[in-house]
């Protein structure tokens, strides 16, 4: 069940990102990205009312405020220049690049934070970096 809602949930997510870049062109990024709350919040209000945990009321300002933070600035204001880039760069060319982002959070984990990169990741980021030339090459 959950490998299915798993599935869903990036087939769902891949249709909203090429729907986004695409009104991105005529409505603009910030009102795109505006707009996507607005209109999902009738079903997610009362989801989240109802998976709400029973210890809430525990939980700490500062959790709260890092909630806040990444909502505001990690989520909105990201989107913002994420749907703008695919405005301007395209959708095809704009997902493939977002493809390598989980390398360079690795590689900037290694050389930053010193964590350890085995040879699984290395085979698995060349394989991705193939996988993402030979569609350009062969579009």
């Amino acid at each position: 069940m959950g490998d299915g809602l798993m599935v869903a949930a990036i087939v769902i997510c891949g249709f909203g990102y090429a729907e986004g870049g695409r009104l991105s062109r005529s409505l603009g990024s910030w009102q795109v990205i505006c707009w996507a709350p607005v209109l999902s919040l009738p079903l997610m209000l009362p989801l989240a009312i109802v998976k709400l945990p029973s210890v809430g009321h525990t939980i700490s300002g500062s959790a709260w405020v890092g909630l806040a933070y990444i909502t505001l600035f990690s989520m909105l204001v990201g989107f913002f220049f994420w749907y703008w880039g695919l405005a301007q760069g395209g959708v095809t060319a704009g997902s493939q690049l977002q493809l390598l982002q989980p390398f360079f959070g690795l590689m900037l984990a290694a050389l930053l934070l010193g964590e350890a990169v085995d040879l699984t990741m290395i085979a698995t980021t060349v394989a991705v970096i193939l996988c993402v030339a030979g569609t350009r090459r062969f579009a």
